[in-house]
């Protein structure tokens, strides 16, 4: 084979870094932009936060701005090309490691963050267990046997591991231990608060609590001899059975299953503080003169500018590495403006167009919901439908029936009788009504759930009426069946 020269032409589209900064503001949550703009305020002079002009808040019915930072920057007399060449990558001229170093530190993103999402750390289970073995007076054998058994609490309050298994981890490790210190140790455990902590099962966690209320409980003693002792008949709702095992009446059982039904079986999450995550919505959903309207939340991202102080040392005329480097800061500058602009008012654009397809969910709720996919928007707007879907994921909007997500109002179709379609989300919001106006004695089975949608003109199999309701986390109807 013999080697030669070829010159050849082609041609092949390129991503510019504007693109690509723009897709990524587009794709990002309120979370993530936020901390995305504070990263690019402390790696850019050229950019701070406008304190000093109110907010703007972008709605669906004002005029688009031509260039939405010329306010901002038409006092510069540099002549700053828009664009660079295709050839250049987004490292070349982004540095995040640039310090910020302006004469005034611009207004941080975590400055104005609410006081109740600065979260403090939680008390554990174990931790609030030990707090109380450190104000009580043990021995020194005592307190490393509470401390092992303390170890074996989960999260709920019960023993993970049996009284047999505790002990033979224990006799390696505490010299002549005998069975009955390590059970005298447990009780006085479970003395501590909650009531019910270090229970050996459910049977046990009951009886603790129901022997800590007060003598002149009424049904106290007969609550005590269900859980020790029939405690299966009562999740098997035999009523006859245990009637006549306790040797009581009617009235006095159901008096002694609402006591029971007062007590914690779970007592360990009493303590195990969850940390609420707080959903910030991107959009307003409000009716204003029987129309509705969408704007955009101005608290999710702040009010950007050209420092007008570092612009105004730029040059025209100087070469110098120093001006090259504050060009290229206010070019970056320039560029997030406009991709965070464009990504408020796709955004915007979205909502308002999801809004006038679903303007029945706001009125109706969920049973309203009419089917969509995302190529109805995307077609609406003419947009790509990967663009409509960067926008709807971990997006949220604030209607009048609660916060949701922008993907929520996108789901399947089923048909109906007269030749029509219903939305998936329309036949799960009617399964779960009817679930929540059954009758407890005698609920629905999903045979009859069916039949009751085939005579609203919905076609739904029994299958799937049983996928939706497991996917709504309801029972069976043999286990929603109450008796007691």
């Amino acid at each position: 084979m013999k080697q030669s020269l070829q010159l050849g032409m082609s041609q092949q589209l390129t991503m510019t870094p504007q693109l690509q900064q723009a897709i990524k503001l587009l794709q990002l949550s309120t979370l993530d932009l936020q901390q995305e703009i504070q990263q690019v305020l402390d790696s850019n002079i050229m950019l701070e936060v406008d304190d000093e002009s109110s907010k703007n808040e972008l709605t669906a019915n004002e005029p688009k701005k031509d260039n939405p930072d010329e306010v901002n920057t038409e006092s510069l007399s540099t002549d700053i090309p828009e664009e660079l060449p295709i050839d250049t990558t987004w490292d070349d001229i982004y540095d995040n490691n640039s310090p910020p170093i302006t004469p005034q530190t611009p207004t941080s993103l975590t400055e104005s963050s609410d006081f109740e999402m600065q979260y403090s750390k939680s008390e554990t289970l174990q931790e609030h267990l030990l707090w109380q073995l450190e104000l009580s007076s043990l021995s020194v054998k005592d307190h490393a046997i509470a401390i092992a058994i303390i170890d074996a609490i989960n999260q709920e309050g019960y023993l993970c591991i049996s009284e047999d298994e505790l002990y033979q981890g224990l006799i390696k490790q505490v010299d002549d231990l005998e069975f009955d210190e390590l059970q005298a140790v447990l009780h006085q455990v479970q003395n501590f608060e909650p009531t019910g902590i270090a229970a050996i099962d459910l049977s046990d966690c009951l009886g603790l609590q129901l022997q800590a209320l007060p003598p002149f409980t009424a049904c106290k003693e007969v609550a005590l001899k269900l859980v020790k002792n029939h405690l299966d008949l009562l999740a098997a709702q035999e009523k006859l059975k245990l009637i006549k095992r306790l040797r009581i009446t009617e009235l006095k059982l159901e008096q002694t299953i609402a006591l029971i039904r007062s007590l914690d079986p779970k007592p360990g999450l009493q303590v195990e503080n969850v940390t609420s995550n707080y959903i910030i919505p991107d959009v307003f959903v409000n009716k204003h003169k029987g129309e509705w309207l969408v704007s955009l939340n101005p608290n999710i991202s702040p009010k950007l500018k050209i420092n007008p102080f570092y612009s105004g040392l730029i040059k025209r005329a100087d070469h110098s590495h120093d001006n090259t480097r504050m060009k290229e800061h206010l070019q970056e500058a320039k560029w997030f403006i406009k991709s965070l602009y464009s990504r408020n008012e796709t955004l915007l654009r979205v909502a308002k167009c999801i809004i006038e397809k679903q303007t029945e969910f706001l009125e109706y709720g969920a049973i309203a919901m009419k089917p969509m996919v995302l190529r109805n928007i995307a077609e609406e707007l003419e947009l790509h439908e990967s663009t409509i879907s960067r926008v709807t994921t971990q997006k949220y909007m604030h209607t009048p029936n609660g916060i949701v997500e922008f993907k929520y109002f996108f789901s399947s179709h089923v048909s109906t009788v007269e030749g029509g379609e219903c939305s998936a989300t329309a036949i799960r919001a009617f399964i779960k009504e009817l679930i929540s106006n059954e009758l407890v004695k005698k609920p629905l089975s999903d045979e009859k759930i069916s039949i009751i949608l085939k005579e609203k003109g919905i076609k739904v199999a029994r299958r799937t009426v049983a996928k939706y309701r497991e996917a709504m986390s309801i029972a069976t109807s043999s286990q929603r069946k109450r008796l007691l």
